[in-house]
């Protein structure tokens, strides 16, 4: 329903935002997102059809989720609707419903677009389920978030998710040539300037848009131009990365070190944790993941490795930011270089299941203490062989309990100090087949 100020007109006469006036009025002028809008997208075949399902946009900010719904509401005649979840509660969807089913029995679809529909609680999400199941509502969401984790599965099940991609380069050019074919001017930055603008956008469109426009009033004011690309930086300051430290960018970003490390990368290793520490992450909640990089994937192939993941959290414990932040790049240097091996952690994978299976077998006598009188009439003890008065100070007997098969969980590698460990470990074997026959 129109207000008072947009029926009088006004509101076309108001000041708006230029990433606003430049919103796209068809689908076609959407930038960045034709694997869903071109000729074989999804909703490009929605459209087509005449028939559209309710749907969950996926994708982070600038990437036209919000413009997207309302065009696909005016495309398929459906009364647009718009929510916000962040100022939303259970009166406002209760609102929201009673007119949609009324508008229905008009023969008038809704079209409910939920912007930041995961902020919903579960209860909330569920209030959609009838709506949606009878049509009273075509249900759009959008967020920024992992739906997997964020939404019902109920509601997910009723949804197509679909996911919106960052925008590239060429996208963000793109949006800045129609700025300035809208404005009839050119932005008044050097080449390497507007290079760096776009970088700053990190792929969201309206931003990029809105900081063309900070250049523009800048010019408007008499700042020099062009802006070269220290003005620029000093102009309109850098957009932090975007990355949430409790949500899908905090997991994304450290699945990408952790990979790049055992992937022995140590380029790519560096990008990424450079990445986590622009964005504001716990360089500290770092230094622990190093640590389990250490064992989890080099392991004995190193034994060195987990000496630098600690010394690292210890000297940015020692340092803070940021010359503790270089203890943490030199170790991440490291591990990416070092020999990989997860034998050590597959093998007490193996024995911790083997432990669970097992119950609660004891230990072989032969190995046990005898302090009392007891305890040796029981046989505690009995037969112990004492490994450094032995030959090669190895006697070969059985520490497995009685009654269990002999288990084999610790494979090494042939990777760095590993390949030592396997030839010991077969010499062993050798030594403890040799010994058996002779008992």
């Amino acid at each position: 329903m129109a207000t008072l100020f947009e029926a009088a007109g006004l509101a076309e006469k108001a000041p708006r935002p230029l990433a606003d006036r430049l919103r796209p009025s068809s689908l076609q002028e959407v930038v960045g997102q034709d694997h869903l809008l071109g000729e074989h997208g999804i909703l490009a075949r929605m459209v087509k059809a005449g028939r559209l399902g309710s749907v969950i946009f996926w994708g982070p900010p600038g990437t036209g989720k919000t413009t997207v719904a309302r065009l696909l509401a005016e495309l398929t005649d459906l009364h647009f609707e718009q929510l916000s979840a962040i100022q939303s509660g259970v009166a406002d969807l209760r609102k929201v419903f009673d007119a949609a089913r009324a508008r229905r029995e008009h023969g008038k679809g809704t079209l409910l677009f939920v912007d930041e529909i995961h902020r919903f609680n579960r209860s909330q999400q569920d209030s959609f389920l009838p709506y949606m199941e009878d049509g009273t509502v075509i249900l759009v969401g959008a967020t920024t978030e992992n739906p997997s984790f964020e939404l019902n599965s109920a509601l997910l099940s009723r949804a197509s998710v679909l996911t919106f991609k960052r925008l590239g380069e060429e996208g963000l050019k793109s949006l800045l040539a129609r700025a300035e074919a809208h404005e009839g001017r050119k932005l008044p930055l050097t080449d390497d300037a507007r290079a760096a603008l776009t970088a700053m956008a990190d792929g969201d469109g309206r931003a990029v848009i809105t900081l063309a426009e900070d250049v523009w009033l800048a010019a408007a004011s008499g700042a020099k131009t062009p802006l070269d690309r220290e003005a620029l930086v000093a102009l309109v300051q850098r957009r932090a990365p975007i990355y949430d430290k409790s949500q899908d960018g905090h997991y994304n970003l450290i699945s990408a070190l952790h990979k790049s490390v055992r992937g022995s990368d140590p380029d790519a290793s560096l990008y990424w944790l450079a990445r986590m520490l622009a964005g504001g992450e716990d360089p500290l909640y770092i230094a622990r993941r190093l640590v389990r990089m250490a064992i989890e994937d080099i392991g004995l192939a190193d034994p060195n490795a987990l000496v630098q993941a600690n010394a690292a959290k210890e000297v940015y414990d020692f340092l803070g930011s940021p010359e503790g932040e270089l203890a943490l790049a030199q170790a991440t240097i490291y591990l990416a270089l070092a020999p990989k091996s997860n034998a050590a952690y597959t093998a007490f994978g193996t024995a911790s299941r083997a432990a669970d299976e097992g119950g609660s077998l004891a230990p072989p006598k032969h190995i046990l203490n005898a302090p009392t009188k007891l305890m040796k009439q029981e046989g505690y003890g009995r037969g112990y062989a004492y490994d450094h008065n032995e030959d090669e100070a190895f006697s070969g007997q059985n520490y497995f309990p009685d009654g269990m098969k002999r288990q084999s969980f610790y494979a090494p590698t042939s990777f760095g100090y590993e390949r030592e460990l396997k030839e010991r470990l077969e010499r062993f074997a050798r030594l403890r087949a040799e010994r058996s026959k002779k008992r």
